[in-house]
């Protein structure tokens, strides 16, 4: 079931496969640490992080190489970050309110040579960047922002500057989402415990939608279902994984609920199983959820962490579409600092259903 671990030196709080061939084996895990130093001057030099790549082979006879360091990048404390959805570029929300775009590239054609470069970066706002979002051309980032502000930012290789920017929240935006199916669409969740919808070719000065009431505690992430796009997910604080129905934009209903124990800080898909999904619980560990069209249902849980657990990704990869027994799972814990690879034992005989 386990694959590796590693120490990553820093508060560990992000992982993300990339999704792109021939990198679908590097792994991408990120920090931020909070370094306490006497007196107030530089507060945000404090937020320091990296951004540290990997090489994962689970099936590698030779344990040492099943999981493999291979490039760390100094930088700001890292919030969160997203690889495009068209190309090996990783962007990245950090704790100087800034959004940096680098490029992973072979420099000798292996995996010791495999490295991010810098592309562009940009000041988005004088509060943090807590996220970041791609949408699917890959032609548009949204960020959210502590302040409780949303930002649009055009994907530029030259420069990046926010076309759009408004308070969407009370609180601190904890998430952003785009609509993968419908682009002008921007969904967000807040300390402020709503959930909300903004079409970006209207005024942003109204939501498409705000739900106040469900969430009892702040909303910390949102997914939409790769095959049923009317199918949206958010997690809480409240502990709560809670099933949307989108058919009723202007009203989404909450169809169901499932209580996973901690507070539901990422949710991922399944690259390849459409109603398989990766929960980080915060206090509870990791949870692999089912959320079809039937009851949401826990299939396994993964407690080895012993702090909070914050990153979760999936890897991408030919075998898993034909074998779901070889699907890998990349999870961090913050305070641990610890980076864990791992294989699910509960996906054998689970149908594939996307390829």
């Amino acid at each position: 079931m386990d694959v590796g671990s590693c120490n990553l030196g820093g508060n560990a709080d992000a992982v993300e496969f990339c999704p792109h061939r021939p990198f679908r084996h590097i792994l991408a895990a990120a920090t931020y640490t909070l370094q306490e130093q006497a007196g107030e001057e530089q507060q945000q030099q404090d937020r320091a992080g990296t951004v540290s790549l990997f090489s994962v082979d689970a099936g590698a006879e030779d344990e040492s190489r099943r999981l493999r360091l291979l490039h760390t990048v100094e930088t700001a404390g890292v919030f969160d970050m997203k690889w495009s959805p068209t190309a090996p570029l990783l962007a990245q929300a950090d704790a100087h309110g800034r959004l940096v775009l680098r490029r992973l590239e072979h420099e000798d054609g292996s995996d010791e040579g495999v490295v991010l470069t810098d592309v562009v970066a940009g000041n988005i706002s004088s509060s943090m960047c807590l996220y970041v979002d791609w949408n699917q051309n890959a032609d548009s980032l949204a960020v959210a922002l502590s302040d409780g502000s949303l930002s649009v930012v055009p994907m530029r290789e030259d420069r990046l500057e926010v076309s759009e920017q408004w308070t969407a929240h009370q609180y601190e935006v904890w998430t952003c989402y785009f609509d993968r199916a419908r682009p002008h669409l921007l969904y967000s969740g807040s300390d402020d415990c709503s959930f909300g919808c903004w079409d970006l070719r209207e005024s942003l000065s109204n939501a498409v939608f705000r739900n106040k009431k469900t969430h009892t505690m702040g909303v910390c992430c949102i997914a939409q279902n790769p095959l049923e796009g009317n199918m949206l997910l958010t997690g809480s604080y409240d502990e709560f994984l809670r099933v949307w129905d989108m058919r009723s934009m202007m009203k989404p209903v909450n169809e169901k609920s499932l209580n996973l124990g901690g507070g539901v800080w990422r949710l991922k898909y399944h690259p390849n199983i459409a109603d398989v999904v990766l929960a980080a619980c915060m206090h509870n560990g990791f949870a692999i959820v089912k959320a079809g069209a039937g009851d949401a249902t826990i299939m396994e849980t993964y407690c080895k962490h012993e702090s909070l657990a914050y990153g979760a990704d999936w890897q991408t990869s030919e075998a898993a579409e034909h074998n779901t027994n070889s699907s890998v799972i990349a999870t961090c814990s913050f305070y641990d600092r610890l980076l864990r690879v791992w294989q699910p034992e509960n996906l054998v005989n689970h149908p594939t259903s996307k390829a």
